[in-house]
């Protein structure tokens, strides 16, 4: 919860969604938002138009939003109604997006709060116009480790296969079987390693194709395996703010870097830029 000067003590308060440069264009009134008591509006300041809702404080006390942060699908509710009603203004004009539950005292602090942040809005409006966020992950598969326990040992190793052990001498360990093993695991370590340094250099490759086509860009912390999907390890997971006159690159771009590079490559968008209004 953003602390905005709202306080649960008394009856309402306004939940700020985002800001956007064209008030008369804004397509927000009347949706639903996060509460049922009051439906969205729009808020003038500086020029400027903010995208509000009266709520009940007492909904989001800290108390109060603690609990919900415990509770996977309330989150998901809110978080998927602030979302809605952030597209459909972005959807009419530049859009900056504010963080889930910004709250304000009222109007009045609403207004003098965000008046005193205007011209970081007019900057980040400027930059986000006619752009759009695109999300590319990459993923490199793993070869298995019974594949790799099948491959014969690095290349340059005088390792040979230990001799067979007579049958009357089974209890003891064949002359070299040790080192033979050791050499075994040291293959496939440094595999693995080779496989993970060609994987990244790829996402490189990939990344700086992308790059060219972007205004900008940001790299984002990959994602843990996951045991449910067979995606493989993810080496880059990067968003990219795009103009909208070269969003149809973006698709052909994809199609020649996998055909090129092998790597399994996901293109998702377009989204309201949220990644790349918090930098200016």
């Amino acid at each position: 919860m953003t602390e905005s000067g709202a306080d649960p003590s008394d009856g309402n308060a306004i939940y700020v969604f985002a800001v956007c440069g064209a008030p008369a264009r804004v397509a927000v009134a009347g949706l639903p938002g996060v509460a049922a008591d009051a439906a969205v509006r729009t808020l003038p300041f500086a020029e400027l138009t903010a995208v509000v809702q009266t709520v009940r404080a007492a909904d989001f006390a800290d108390e109060a939003w603690q609990a919900r942060l415990s509770d996977t699908r309330e989150l998901e509710r809110y978080a998927r109604a602030h979302h809605h009603v952030v597209t459909a203004a972005a959807a009419a004009c530049p859009t900056v997006p504010l963080p889930l539950a910004t709250l304000y005292h009222d109007e009045e602090r609403a207004r003098l709060a965000l008046t005193g942040e205007a011209g970081r809005f007019r900057a980040a409006l400027a930059r986000v116009a006619e752009h759009s966020e695109w999300g590319v992950k990459i993923y490199a598969a793993e070869r298995p480790a019974a594949q790799d326990a099948r491959r014969p040992a690095a290349e340059g190793s005088t390792t040979q296969r230990p001799p067979a052990v007579p049958a009357d001498n089974r209890t003891r360990p064949a002359p070299g079987a040790g080192l033979a093993y050791l050499d075994r695991k040291r293959g496939m370590q440094a595999r693995r390693e080779q496989r993970q340094e060609e994987a990244l250099r790829m996402a490189e490759t990939v990344d700086a194709e992308f790059q060219k086509v972007a205004a900008a860009a940001r790299r984002l912390r990959p994602h843990g395996p996951d045991p449910a999907d067979d995606h493989g390890v993810q080496v880059l997971n990067a968003t990219y703010l795009v103009a909208e006159r070269r969003s149809g690159e973006l698709e052909t771009l994809t199609r020649m870097l996998q055909a090129t590079t092998g790597a399994r490559i996901e293109l998702s968008g377009p989204w309201v830029p949220y990644s790349f209004v918090g930098e200016v």
